[in-house]
């Protein structure tokens, strides 16, 4: 006999507690999504964000109406209540639908016992409205040690970080310059009506006025764009890519800037280095759908003996690990997640990949260091920290019309309507260093 298949709400649940849980929504949704209809999915997929976007904010509600704890047995029933409430505040679902399917999505999940009590704190959400948020991390929906911190890093942007976090981003794309010009695709675009604009910053970026499938981008499968947000473009531009160069990715999947960096200029000798063989598939796929190629290998890129053969790299991209707080929008999963004691974990593991990378690095060479974070621990005093130790670095940054100068970098934060969140350097190694050249910048 069949088994009958859970309610899309009852899924949704589930997948939040995977997520509550500690499982990213890449690892939980997919399971989630083999259990409801094909017509079901993409609501599913913006229930889920959705309700992880708006999650902190959303839970002290629940809190407020709850009044003791649920039982251990029973805490599936708080993401079943979150998702309601998502549903109420962000949604235009009819309210009495929610709180009827949230009902009998509870008992589905097997707590009759809790059907009561849900119609009750629904109910009570519907006739009271939400109440005023207790503190700046609750009203805008971020866990309290990142509102913090973020508000002592950037005492006069911590405010429009977490709002950028809480808006969708736009959908970014990237236009590959060795089968046409961005002109001539923006011209495509708008033949089957998709209306878009020339991003300002990235040289083949293209922004589109609404999100679509990549099914209708003309050519995409056979690599004539790409999906690609405009700062994560950025690298190729200051990496200054030429001719016949011997090019390292390091932790390169899922590949966009490999793909990215093939697409700049001919002739290159790219290696796409990544730790995960799962993550290569990916970029082996993409590699495959823009017909380009680069020498693959897996293992810890800290650990030069088992993979560098000894030749060393004209250019070096190295977009280390990271607290991924400047794609928060994109991963709101990353706000349940991430722990504040991450961050420093995390900081050893940058630098030192950036000691070991930088042996591998020609004199004059260049290496550019890139973060999806917004915290300066991961950014500019990473570079300062390796500065002070490495008389043979100086910091070369071009003069650039975006971000913020840090003076050990450029800060890119998420804006509304544009890109994520970046951080960028650009380091030379210098054959013959002078004595004071490591405080230079």
């Amino acid at each position: 006999m069949a088994r009958q298949r859970l309610p899309m709400r009852a899924v949704a649940a589930q997948v939040l507690q995977a997520v509550s849980d500690g499982q990213s929504l890449a690892q939980a949704l997919p399971t989630g999504l083999a259990q409801v209809a094909e017509s079901e999915r993409s609501q599913l997929q913006a229930l889920c964000y959705g309700t992880c976007r708006w999650y902190h904010r959303l839970n002290a509600e629940l809190k407020s109406r709850l009044h003791k704890p649920l039982k251990k047995g029973d805490r599936i029933t708080v993401p079943l209540i979150l998702v309601a409430l998502f549903q109420i505040r962000h949604s235009r679902q009819a309210d009495y639908a929610v709180v009827n399917e949230t009902v009998e999505a509870g008992r589905s999940l097997g707590k009759p016992h809790l059907a009561g009590l849900i119609n009750a704190i629904l109910r009570a959400a519907l006739r009271e409205g939400e109440p005023e948020p207790a503190n700046d991390a609750d009203r805008l929906s971020h866990p309290e040690w990142m509102t913090e911190k973020l508000r002592h890093n950037w005492p006069e942007r911590w405010q429009a970080i977490l709002e950028g976090n809480n808006d969708q981003g736009p959908m970014t794309l990237r236009v590959n310059a060795r089968q046409q010009s961005r002109e001539d695709y923006l011209k495509a675009l708008g033949e089957v009506g998709i209306t878009a604009i020339a991003t300002p910053f990235a040289e083949q970026g293209i922004q589109l006025e609404r999100p679509c499938s990549v099914d209708q981008l003309p050519g995409f499968d056979i690599g004539a764009v790409s999906v690609q947000d405009e700062a994560a473009q950025l690298c190729t531009q200051l990496l200054d890519l030429h001719p016949g160069q011997r090019v390292l990715d390091a932790c390169a999947a899922p590949g966009g800037k490999t793909c990215a960096i093939l697409e700049t200029a001919e002739d290159l000798q790219v290696v796409a280095l990544d730790q995960s063989d799962e993550r290569m598939v990916r970029v082996r796929e993409n590699l495959d759908r823009l017909q380009v190629d680069a020498q693959l290998l897996t293992a810890d890129a800290a650990q030069l003996e088992h993979w560098w053969d000894g030749q060393p790299f004209d250019r070096i991209l190295l977009d280390v690990p990271c607290s991924a707080s400047g794609v928060v929008r994109r991963h709101p999963d990353i706000k349940l997640l991430r722990r504040e004691e991450d961050i420093p974990a995390l900081a050893d593991i940058q630098l030192n990949l950036l000691e070991q990378l930088w042996t591998t690095l020609k004199p004059g060479g260049r290496l550019v260091y890139a973060t999806c974070s917004v915290f300066p621990q991961e950014n500019h005093r990473i570079i300062q920290r390796f500065m002070k130790a490495h008389a043979d670095a100086a910091l070369t940054m071009p003069d650039l019309a975006w971000g913020l100068d840090t003076g050990a970098g450029r800060q890119l934060f998420p804006e509304r309507g544009s890109h994520d969140g970046f951080f960028y350097a650009c380091l030379t190694r210098i054959d013959h260093p002078s004595a004071n050249q490591a405080t230079s910048s």
